[in-house]
């Protein structure tokens, strides 16, 4: 299931000014779960532990993921209303497996070892 902003859309908002708490503010569901973690509620009560990454997703958060948590929750939404329908999460799964055609991590381990990294390949 894909989700997100496209990369246009990235660079639009890169241009533009990208304000990561309106995303928060707008949106009852994200404003909820950084409240959520803000509050300790994962931390054994302590708010302090996770207060600097609520801080960053607000006011920095460079990899954009509030900005692309509305996406990501319709994505799941879907997710589960198909995975309601064992038939359709059968064969959706087959061909997702059936499509991924040559991938192994040996071979992406040894390209990136040559395209990227241009280290000998053992």
């Amino acid at each position: 299931f894909l989700f997100g902003l496209t990369t246009p859309e990235v660079q639009a908002l890169r241009r533009d000014g990208y304000a990561p708490a309106r995303y928060a503010q707008a949106d009852p569901r994200l404003g909820a779960a950084l409240d959520m973690i803000a509050s300790g509620a994962f931390s054994g009560g302590d708010r302090e532990l996770f207060k600097p990454l609520v801080d960053n997703l607000l006011h920095q958060d460079d990899y954009m993921v509030l900005a692309d948590f509305a996406s990501y929750m319709e994505a799941q939404d879907r997710a589960v209303r198909l995975y309601g329908d064992p038939d359709a999460w059968t064969r959706m799964s087959i061909l997702n497996v059936a499509r991924l055609g040559m991938f192994s991590s040996d071979r992406s381990i040894r390209e990136y070892c040559g395209k990227i990294w241009k280290i000998p390949v053992a």
